[in-house]
């Protein structure tokens, strides 16, 4: 699947769903067992990590098609890719330090085949993903049980819940 040295899970959902929301509340959960996380977000538009105003937006707006900010505390790198279709998960796993890693959290990447959480809202009236994506390993839900799921279901309002799971999982 893909070549890097640690597990790999991601979360996937439609929009509003809650999947940042979950993630904010799991990753803590997951640093307190000693689990070093990385963690790739897709977004579906156009975005900005620097500041207008500050000097690294500036400067990558001024033409640097790559951007490298750094302090004492952490770093950030900007690329510019204008010309390039929209980047892939095996692309930007590369990109991580895997190595130094016990777990890789993806959020978003909804089409690649690689272990997944479903976050899955019923009262949206969105259909389950995990009925057409057999890599679908498990369905994060607000409602008691949903009849027709045959992998785990997780109360998506429990986030110690959903860092059991993973770290029972892969860990």
């Amino acid at each position: 699947m893909f070549d890097i040295d640690c597990p790999l899970l991601g979360f996937v959902a439609y929009s509003g769903t809650g999947k940042t929301t979950l993630l904010k509340k799991v990753i803590p959960l997951l640093k307190e067992k000693g689990v070093r996380i990385g963690m790739i977000k897709h977004a579906h538009h156009d975005f900005d990590i620097d500041k207008p105003g500050k000097d690294s937006y500036e400067l990558r707006k001024a033409g640097a098609e790559q951007m490298l900010i750094a302090s004492s505390q952490r770093w950030a790198m900007m690329v510019e890719t204008p010309d390039q279709d929209e980047a892939q998960l095996d692309t930007l796993l590369k990109k991580l330090d895997s190595n130094n890693l016990d777990l890789i959290l993806v959020e978003g990447f909804k089409h690649a085949s690689y272990p997944k959480i479903e976050c899955f809202r019923p009262s949206q009236g969105h259909d389950l993903m995990c009925s057409s994506d057999d890599s679908i390993i498990a369905v994060a839900t607000d409602v008691a049980t949903i009849d027709e799921v045959s992998i785990p279901q997780l109360d998506l309002n429990n986030p110690e819940v959903i860092a059991t799971f993973i770290l029972n999982k892969y860990l």
